[in-house]
């Protein structure tokens, strides 16, 4: 096997569609058979493959007691978007989604993102950019939007879909609405704004 280069880097998300692709097209054979026999071999292969990373957790897991060392290999692999992707598919991650979702945010290092909270039912994420960390602008509300998703599908891929909400700097006064008021047609005007 050779190794995969920086610039191909192979994904869970792309590996689940190829291999989606390939259990399609055997269907599509017409020979029910067949496209039985591939799925048996995709599931023995996932059980073959998790067991193998549930004992290297294990072995790893069980070095002598103490605080971790700065160059601890467990803490490396979690941080490993590709190895942490497997551990999450075969559900072997030992941290829990919070701590999943923190270390993908943390990886995204151009953004300076917060969790606002996340919806468990519909697996929304509401992120924000944190105070003083960029102007809030809807193109780098995209940036980050996509930045984040990405990351998070390999930690944490129970998020499926991320908002953003844009920070208030520190200090600046929330913004005001402004419209008519009932029964009159005077604009309405924050109460510092007003004259006497």
């Amino acid at each position: 096997m050779s190794a995969v280069s920086a610039t191909n880097r192979v994904t869970a998300e792309q590996t689940g569609r190829r291999i989606e692709d390939v259990l399609d097209r055997l269907a599509a054979t017409g020979d029910p058979a067949a496209g039985a026999a591939a799925e048996e071999l995709v599931r023995t292969l996932m059980e073959f493959y998790g067991s193998g990373l549930a004992r290297i957790l294990q072995l790893l897991s069980s070095a002598p007691g103490g605080p971790r060392p700065p160059g601890d290999p467990l803490a490396a692999l979690l941080g490993d978007e590709l190895v942490a992707s497997l551990l999450v598919l075969h559900d072997l991650h030992p941290e829990d989604r919070d701590a999943r979702i923190a270390r993908a945010l943390d990886s995204v290092r151009d953004q300076a993102l917060e969790v606002v909270a996340f919806d468990e039912t519909s697996g929304t994420l509401r992120l924000r950019t944190r105070a003083g960390a960029g102007c809030g602008c809807a193109g780098t509300g995209t940036a980050a939007v996509q930045a984040a998703e990405d990351a998070l599908a390999c930690f944490a891929p129970e998020v499926t879909a991320v908002e953003m909400q844009p920070a208030a700097a520190p200090g600046e006064p929330a913004l005001l609405q402004i419209g008519t008021g009932p029964n009159s047609g005077a604009v309405a005007r924050p109460a510092a704004a007003k004259t006497a």
